[in-house]
């Protein structure tokens, strides 16, 4: 299918590719325990092809920055695919459509029937806006926000309108950029950059509002990119925007709560001594996911550690 999928792209036959994307039931992921977000550019086949296999507890499957104007309708139609391939996952995956003035309203619109666990909406400004998008939106369907114009941080605490609101993410560089202020701020020292973690943090968690805390767009530079997680959680956060690999492991490391990966690790190794007197050694729990030796194992020893 992949290789069809990629012939089909490559001869830029957009109504061969729609014609692929039929709507199945999704069983939706609610789940709000999420540490790492992986961004991945929906005109990738590669890449969105490997979203089961990778580490990221949340998939954003990327539609705006990164997808050139003429791939923008070819991405949206592979990104409704892959999630009719995908109807339960224990990664999260969310659609970052474009920004309302740009196509994002149509996208929502066409997105709806695939059934995301999310949709996350770019550069929004006032609640107004929220409340047009919720209206289009269905009612499963969460509610996600880039905080990252001026607006929509002067507008902050009015933005979570109701309950499908569950998540906003800083986009520090364009908030920055939209506020004129210099994108060298952004470094581990600067006051400016604690407060605005720390407004951004402590206003999210009043509204009952997930945060997640910027990309860092330096993906090589490890070292320093550790240090920013490690003030984050010092904060209180709990969540982390990634463009590699490298990157998810490192806020999976940091960001785990130790206290619920031990009782998790309880909990799995009961489940599985439970069905292993039956003679199952392999099984789906509908709150731990997959459990088989190996898993059962690894709790073991996470115990013992």
């Amino acid at each position: 299918m992949q290789n069809k999928l990629q012939e089909l792209y490559d001869n830029r036959d957009l109504e061969g590719l729609d014609a692929l994307a039929v709507p199945k039931y999704r069983e939706l992921n609610k789940s709000m325990k999420f540490k790492s977000v992986l961004m991945l550019s929906c005109n990738n086949i590669k890449h969105l092809s490997k979203i089961e296999s990778l580490d990221a507890d949340c998939i954003m499957l990327n539609l705006e920055d990164g997808v050139s104007k003429e791939d923008k309708p070819f991405a949206l139609v592979l990104c409704a695919f892959y999630l009719t391939q995908i109807t339960k996952s224990d990664k999260k995956l969310v659609v970052r459509v474009n920004a309302l003035d740009e196509g994002g309203y149509e996208e929502i619109t066409y997105l709806n029937q695939f059934m995301p666990d999310a949709i996350r909406v770019p550069k929004i400004k006032n609640a107004s806006e929220v409340k047009n998008v919720l209206a289009l939106l269905k009612d499963d369907i969460e509610l996600h926000l880039s905080i990252e114009t001026a607006d929509a941080w002067h507008n902050l605490s009015s933005l979570s309108v109701n309950k499908k609101v569950t998540t906003f993410y800083l986009g520090i560089l364009d908030l920055f950029a939209d506020m004129k202020l210099s994108q060298s701020l952004v470094n581990l020292d600067n006051p400016t950059m604690h407060y605005m973690l720390s407004h951004f943090l402590v206003s999210s968690k009043a509204m009952n509002v997930k945060p997640v805390s910027f990309v860092y767009q330096e993906f090589k530079n490890l070292e320093t990119f550790s240090k920013w997680i490690n003030l984050e959680k010092s904060m209180g956060y709990d969540a982390k925007g990634c463009i590699s690999p490298s990157q998810v492991t490192l806020v999976n490391e940091v960001f785990v709560d130790k206290e619920a990966e031990l009782l998790r690790a309880k909990v799995v190794i009961k489940l599985f001594e439970m069905y292993r007197d039956e003679g199952i050694t392999g099984f789906v729990d509908d709150e731990y996911g997959f459990i088989d030796e190996p898993i059962y194992k690894g709790a073991l020893a996470l115990l013992q550690t």
